[in-house]
């Protein structure tokens, strides 16, 4: 299948995003001078932004790629939350499964002067969901599970995924061969046994496998590890500057970057996984899906600030690729 009748499957496809809701606030000013209180520089703001993170913005780039997409998280009954509730709303991204008022929404905020970020700061709450908002997002996820063509599961360690929920997904969607795609954060990989796809940066493939990633060799052995420990049918390896390496049982595709220039690789994960999870169901082959991922995360970090891809931006992009 040509990567153009891949990217035209796309607006027939419904991706499930379960995760953890984030809301980045962007604070945009310049610094002429250093604060006589404190060695630190006083940023004059010119304004502020906000734009949707963690699994709002994997959902955010599936639809911007012409999918469609549910979400399921939590966010507040707060100023955050109703922003994010616009937001959602405004993108054609359905949040029936969101569950409003359960925590706190998690915002995060960075200030930024002269295109380069100044500090960060977040409001948030990482207790672990349990009790009825689990239960409720458990029945929920059940009760519309097999109506996707695939899901994702964004894991920022916010509270919202844990082994539980990861089971009982694995479980019903395993019956059906629904694709569930994992982006991962340390400290869970034991979680996400018999999941179709995990999608580690460099760093969480050699915490979670114990070995230092060092050369390409060092990075083989991290993959087999994986592989072998999670298990799961891929472990895509996104590698910054050196591209993304694809791990499957039989094999290793070692795929160079597509970026062109690199100036903010915030939100660069969300839409790697969105970009392969939406071109796997829309028929590609997975080592088809990681290349499109690839052009898609080139597209991203060329701009500051969490940013999405379009299909048209896609499509050009691949189209310097011989297929």
């Amino acid at each position: 299948m040509t990567y153009s009748k891949i990217l035209n499957a796309f607006k027939q496809k419904e991706i499930l995003v379960i995760g953890d809701l984030i809301l980045d606030r962007y604070i945009w000013g310049r610094v002429n001078r250093i604060s006589p209180e404190a060695p630190v520089p006083v940023v004059e703001v010119s304004h502020e932004n906000f734009l949707l993170g963690g699994a709002a913005n994997v959902a955010h780039n599936i639809v911007s790629l012409g999918g469609h997409v549910s979400l399921v998280g939590v966010a507040g009954k707060d100023r955050g939350g109703d922003i994010m509730k616009r937001m959602l709303e405004g993108k054609s991204i359905h949040c029936e499964g969101v569950f409003w008022g359960s925590r706190p929404t998690t915002v995060k905020t960075r200030v930024i002067a002269h295109s380069q970020q100044v500090v960060r700061f977040d409001r948030e709450d990482k207790t672990r969901m349990d009790g009825r908002v689990l239960r409720e997002m458990l029945s929920y996820i059940g009760d519309v599970l097999f109506g996707y063509d695939a899901v994702v599961i964004s894991d920022y360690k916010k509270g919202v995924i844990s082994a539980e929920l990861i089971k009982e997904i694995v479980k019903k969607a395993r019956g059906r061969n629904i694709f569930i795609a994992v982006d991962p954060k340390v400290g869970h990989f034991h979680y996400y046994r018999h999941v179709s796809l995990i999608t580690p940066n460099v760093n969480e493939a050699s915490l979670a496998s114990g070995i230092e990633i060092k050369d390409e060799d060092s990075l083989a052995e991290a993959g087999r590890v994986l592989l072998r420990r999670i298990p799961c049918e891929a472990v895509l390896v996104t590698r910054g500057e050196q591209g993304m390496s694809l791990f499957r049982k039989d094999h290793v595709v070692h795929i160079p970057t597509a970026a062109k220039n690199v100036y903010d690789v915030t939100g660069a994960g969300d839409t790697v996984i969105a970009a392969f999870t939406l071109a796997y169901a829309a028929g590609a082959t997975m080592e088809d899906a990681a290349v499109i991922a690839n052009h898609a995360a080139g597209i991203v970090v060329g701009e500051v600030g969490t940013a999405v891809v379009t299909a048209e931006q896609l499509r050009k992009s691949l189209s310097t690729k011989r297929r």
